[in-house]
């Protein structure tokens, strides 16, 4: 027992050591490290206000996760110098001084949603690969736990946010003053096999649903174990995989083939009657990672009328990145301290090549917010959408363009799919 509580305080001694360490190299790197030419005044003003008039629709969001685990509210402010990182607690259930629901950080609250221009947002009901040990209906439960502490944030902070089931319903929301809340549903595991429960979750508000997250399951293949030898695989979707394609276009649910595995992606583009999405994926041309989606991916998903949102997770944006990912799981975080050294900029280059490859209509925004650790310089949190807009502007998208981007494209999709479904969806 001694040994134990030896080996456990020495253990935390040296996470605190690298941790005030990791503080005070980050102060100095930060000094150190060259900044970018300021904007033409102009130009900024110009862009700020095209910030404001467009509508911002973001496709990820993974704070209700937080919300569940910690009971966050969306009201506090998740932004405090002396909050903890979720992300260090979230796969240690044991770890000592885990957050509280005053005491995380988070990417995101109403106070920075509103700071950042977002008029609606796609919150996701995260349900990890992990709940599918606890055995069956584990999955479906976690998922409406997940509902049930989102809707009471909604019934608590009504007057800033609510719930949008249609693309009526965020133009009303919007014009309120208010931020349109969607939901959805990340692992299509939660359903548990049964094409029931996609109703059902659609009557709760859900609106897309994430065929896969990293863990093939009964009828859909994930690109995250693409390389393990023991997972019985389906060559993308089973038969009653498409099955769930159909009933997701009669329902009026958007296919998200975000974490599906390319052969899924294929097997879907085969199977829908309605534009698809990829909710937080990047461009693998760029960034060669099995998350993000090839240049012929990318000209299918335009010619199914869908979209494409580019994710601001770091490695998948950053070449340099995604190779050091593969080698070690976290050193970036060690050897950056005071930020991850990915520009902004990078996320404008896989915008410009997915406008490039997949066209101007088919493009959007999936930052994975309280999703991931590693974000690029100047897109820390929710607040600083309005950076990106002037990237976006310095590179010469005309105002049409950039409202696209924002959100334009986004609404299309989610319109189109309502209207192929069929009129007793509801």
């Amino acid at each position: 027992m001694r040994s134990v509580l030896r080996w456990s305080v020495w253990l935390l001694g040296g996470i605190a050591a690298v941790v005030v360490a990791r503080g005070l190299l980050g102060t100095v790197l930060v000094s150190l490290r060259p900044r970018p030419d300021p904007p033409d005044a102009a130009l900024a003003a110009h862009a700020a206000q095209l910030h404001r008039d467009a509508l911002l629709l973001d496709g990820h969001n993974d704070v209700p996760t937080w919300m569940l685990r910690y009971g966050f509210d969306l009201a506090m402010d998740g932004n405090e110098p002396s909050d903890r990182n979720p992300f260090f607690y979230y796969p240690f259930e044991a770890l000592p001084f885990a957050p509280t629901a005053e005491s995380i950080h988070t990417h995101t609250d109403l106070a920075r949603l509103r700071e950042g221009g977002v008029d609606a947002q796609f919150f996701s009901i995260f349900v990890d690969c992990a709940v599918l040990e606890e055995g069956a209906g584990a999955a479906k439960r976690r998922a409406l736990e997940m509902i049930a502490a989102f809707h009471e944030q909604l019934s608590r902070h009504g007057d800033r946010i609510e719930l949008s089931r249609s693309r009526a319903d965020v133009d009303r929301i919007r014009h309120a003053g208010k931020i349109a809340a969607l939901m959805g549903l990340e692992g299509g595991h939660a359903i548990e096999d049964d094409l029931t429960a996609l109703g059902e979750f659609h009557a709760l508000g859900i609106r897309y649903v994430t065929l896969t997250h990293n863990c093939t399951h009964g009828w859909a293949d994930a690109a995250g174990d693409a390389d393990d030898p023991d997972v019985n695989r389906h060559g993308g979707l089973s038969e009653f995989g498409r099955g769930v394609v159909r009933e997701m276009n009669q329902l009026g649910l958007i296919v998200d083939v975000s974490h599906a595995a390319d052969d899924t992606f294929w097997d879907v583009i085969e199977t829908t009657r309605a534009p698809i999405m990829a909710s937080h994926s990047s461009v693998r041309s760029i960034a060669d990672q099995p998350r993000n989606l090839s240049d012929e991916m990318l000209r299918a998903l335009a010619d199914n009328g869908g979209i494409a949102m580019i994710n601001f997770r770091t490695v998948y944006l950053d070449p340099e990145k995604t190779a050091i990912w593969k080698l070690l799981t976290g050193w970036h975080w060690l050897t950056h301290p005071g930020g991850t050294g990915t520009p902004l900029s990078a996320v404008a280059d896989h915008i410009d090549r997915a406008v490039q490859v997949a066209g101007l209509d088919h493009v959007g925004l999936g930052s994975d917010f309280d999703g991931v650790m590693l974000l690029p310089d100047g897109l820390a949190d929710v607040g600083d959408f309005p950076n990106l807009t002037l990237e976006l502007v310095r590179r010469g998208y005309s105002d049409e363009a950039v409202a696209k981007i924002l959100g334009g494209n986004a609404l299309r999709v989610l319109e189109r799919v309502e209207q192929i479904a069929s009129p007793v969806a509801d």
